[in-house]
């Protein structure tokens, strides 16, 4: 049986060079978008190949940046515009297939095995894509080929800007296995520092490397990131449009100052339960477990988890598990920069209302009451805007910019769990 084609696409500075189509006047300059510089997201997103040769890297800070480069050229973000351009570009993948399968707003896996007949080998297939892309939508990509998604998307990561990379069954130990085992797609910072500790520091270290030790590092996360490693992914791509199966909610934000004592905590807590509630809900889905993930000012991240009694889609009993979990495991007089909360452990609502025959009927009723109310503000924040309606313990503080509190009601992460832990926004 012939190996499956798989193609992994890969926009260059996809935001950098969004701006970069949108004024042209930004290819001759080194330029970077970020965050607001006046707060604490002044972070660099994306930047040019001008830019990236002064050693701008994406994820430092803007005065970072700016030491590195003093004529760097700032430019705010336009999601609105990104979100068009990934759209153009996705639209043309499906051109050549109907298995397409955005990985991000920039990325996208592509299974061409059936399309060979009609457009030629996998490599000719993203040659024409890079061509096509190019020409259409004045954005560069890379893409990586191969015969599994995984190999495919290090292939895409191997050589940059504007290139093809063909990973094959008779190459790919030459080509991925001296790479650094932290360029393994799902193996995040901390689980790299662990390999490394154990003397792995290879993609093929980690695929030789004792299966027992493995689990013992990583958990099953790592036996599927080693599985990974040797090329044993049999992962289908989706089909164009397929919803994922969502197995957690969440949503976390790094606050414009920080978080100092239990009204300041408590506030955080409530935005973030707030918004991951309403999306259990917009879902149908209750959750089983809640997590909470605390960053401190020097960067230190402790993550808890606790089972709850029933299955929830309440943002006051998510809050109220969070804020147990906080007091039990963090000291309320230090500070506090960043906050996740992530609901998992997910179920149909009547996951909700296994409750024993014996419970309290009061405990019901102020449940359902509960539940109604929250609907009834889904359904004020649909009509008239999420701003619409507030807890009024939220309305004076400042812990959040407008823009802050904007962002926080629209992005969250849904989707499959993951070894690497939610980024920072």
């Amino acid at each position: 049986m012939d190996d499956r084609v798989i193609l992994h696409c890969d926009c260059n500075g996809f935001y950098a060079s969004v701006e970069c189509a949108l004024n042209p006047a930004y290819r001759s300059v080194p330029m970077a978008v970020c965050g607001d510089p006046e707060s604490r997201h002044g972070v660099i997103l994306a930047k040019n190949e001008l830019a990236k040769a002064f050693g701008v890297q994406t994820a430092e800070t803007v005065w970072q940046a700016r030491r590195k480069c003093p004529e760097l050229v700032l430019a705010p973000a336009h999601h609105k515009k990104y979100r068009e351009f990934s759209e153009a570009v996705n639209a043309i993948y499906c051109q050549y297939t109907d298995l397409v399968e955005p990985f991000s707003i920039d990325e996208s896996w592509l299974d061409v095995t059936g399309s060979r007949t009609l457009f030629g080998s996998g490599v000719q297939i993203a040659n024409e894509l890079r061509r096509r892309v190019k020409k259409e939508t004045d954005l560069t990509i890379s893409v990586g080929v191969s015969f599994n998604k995984i190999f495919a998307k290090l292939g895409s990561d191997y050589k940059k800007p504007d290139a093809t990379t063909l990973i094959t069954r008779e190459n790919y130990r030459q080509i991925l296995w001296p790479l650094s085992v932290g360029s393994m797609i799902y193996v995040g910072k901390v689980a790299a520092e662990k390999l490394s500790r154990a003397g792995i520091d290879t993609i093929g270290q980690l695929a030789q490397a004792d299966e027992a030790l493995i689990e013992r590092l990583l958990g099953k996360a790592g036996m599927a990131v080693q599985l990974y490693a040797r090329g044993e992914d049999e992962e289908p791509v989706r089909p164009a449009g397929a919803e994922r199966e969502v197995k957690s909610v969440g949503n976390g934000i790094t606050f414009r100052r920080n978080l100092e004592g239990e009204e300041d905590v408590r506030a955080g807590l409530l935005m973030l339960c707030d918004t991951v509630a309403a999306r259990l809900r917009r879902y149908g889905l209750c959750c089983q477990t809640v997590q909470v993930q605390i960053k401190s000012p020097q960067f230190k991240v402790i993550s808890r988890q606790r089972q709850l009694e029933r299955g929830t889609d309440l943002s006051r009993e998510l809050f109220a598990a969070s804020m147990e979990l906080v007091r039990q495991n963090w000291d309320l007089r230090a500070p506090i920069r960043m906050l996740t909360v992530t609901a998992a452990g997910l179920g149909g609502k009547d996951s909700g209302e296994q409750l024993s025959l014996f419970a309290d009927q009061a405990v019901l009723a102020q449940r359902e009451k509960q539940r109604q109310l929250e609907t009834a503000m889904d359904r004020v924040r649909s009509k008239y805007g999420e701003r619409a309606l507030s807890f009024a313990s939220l309305l004076k503080t400042d812990i959040v910019s407008k823009s802050q509190g904007e962002k926080l009601r629209v992005e969250g992460s849904e989707g499959p769990d993951s070894p690497a832990g939610p980024p920072e926004q």
